[in-house]
């Protein structure tokens, strides 16, 4: 019997211009959350965070560049690369976290919403392409394809564009050492119907939420240096982020791979929210244990050391690399299992099990 399922039919990407690597932090003078300073050197401070993170090098965004123009580029990409014309598009959802960021000003802009400026940008007139935004932390992206999913296994939607782009480096402390960790990107695919007798594209999917536990891991303040800029900038309980990402987020995989029927032994990729290496390979591994299996070290594919922490851009950055095959060492073929997942503030986990079509 037939049914509707999900598909990826396009993918595209933008990477910043600006490549910012770890010395340019050497210069930087940072403070600790109750305002001291930080008395370690510099020098010491960053090689000690790239021996945690794998981060050498991030990409910055030009400050001409907006959010919505990263976003636009990626779209514009994917709908080249796979020849669809963008009228025929249903939905536009663009995930992100901060809207434009003004370069000069630092005032967030969201009127209009992000994907209606990628609308604009792309020209299409279709009066019944809707196109909305989703804010969802760093998962924004991997809960926007979800939505798209539901749209079109309903059968309201024939082909959905979604996008996940964030400009973090304008939300960056430059007294805090974590402000070290993010990087600007967009990334973006495109989702078709299509009608299957055998479980294909999309198989399933799982989002958690724990608000009241988790919500202030990852929040707005000010500076650490109380003599800064008085605006608000991105902070994060690193501790807390790992410890959670370590409890929610291979369980999470593991529902979703027993939802599906999928025997991890079957599992070609495993696409997760690229935050820092070692937590990505802890992730990886811990699922794997969980099923009393070794993990091979070709399940998980890693770009965070050259973009770093891009939020919600991470995931369909990576997968539209291994996809055009811009990324050694990975590929994914027809049949393969993949997982796409992630976590982050709110906080949020989330993840889905994808048969490549």
């Amino acid at each position: 019997m037939c049914a509707y399922y999900s598909k990826i039919v396009g993918t595209g990407s933008c990477e910043p211009q600006v490549v910012v690597p770890n010395k340019y932090f050497t210069d930087y003078q940072f403070y600790k959350a109750n305002g001291e300073k930080n008395l370690k050197k510099p020098e010491q401070i960053v090689a000690k965070l790239a021996e945690i993170s794998g981060i050498t090098e991030r990409r910055y965004a030009q400050e001409h560049i907006n959010t919505s123009d990263l976003a636009y580029l990626a779209a514009k990409d994917a709908l080249e690369s796979s020849g669809i014309d963008g009228e025929s598009l249903d939905h536009i959802i663009v995930a992100h976290n901060f809207g434009d960021v003004h370069s000069k000003t630092h005032y967030t802009d969201m009127l209009p919403n992000v994907a209606a400026k990628v609308k604009q940008k792309l020209g299409i007139i279709n009066s019944d392409c809707v196109a909305y935004d989703i804010l969802f932390g760093c998962p924004s992206w991997v809960q926007a394809v979800i939505q798209a999913d539901y749209y079109l296994r309903s059968g309201d939607a024939k082909r959905v564009l979604v996008v996940g782009a964030d400009i973090m480096s304008r939300v960056l402390d430059p007294h805090d050492l974590d402000s070290m960790l993010f990087g600007d990107g967009a990334g973006a695919v495109i989702l078709e119907r299509f009608e299957s007798e055998e479980p294909a594209g999309i198989l399933c999917h799982k989002t958690v939420t724990d608000s009241v536990q988790g919500a202030n891991f990852l929040y707005m303040d000010g500076s650490y240096n109380e003599e800064a800029e008085e605006r608000l900038f991105v902070k994060m309980n690193g501790r807390s982020v790992y410890k959670y990402a370590m409890e929610k987020v291979p369980t999470a995989m593991d529902s979703c791979l027993k939802k599906a029927n999928v025997d991890i032994a079957d599992l070609k990729q495993i696409l997760i929210h690229q935050a820092n290496e070692k937590m990505i390979r802890q992730l990886c591994k811990k699922l794997y244990s969980m099923h009393d299996r070794e993990m091979p070290e070709t399940v998980f594919p890693l770009t965070v050391g050259k973009w770093g922490n891009s939020s919600a851009a991470t995931v369909p950055m990576l997968l539209d690399h291994i996809l055009k095959g811009k990324l050694e060492g990975h590929q994914i073929e027809a049949g393969d299992h993949i997982i796409l997942a992630s976590v982050g503030g709110g906080m949020h986990a989330n993840c889905i099990v994808y048969k490549h079509v």
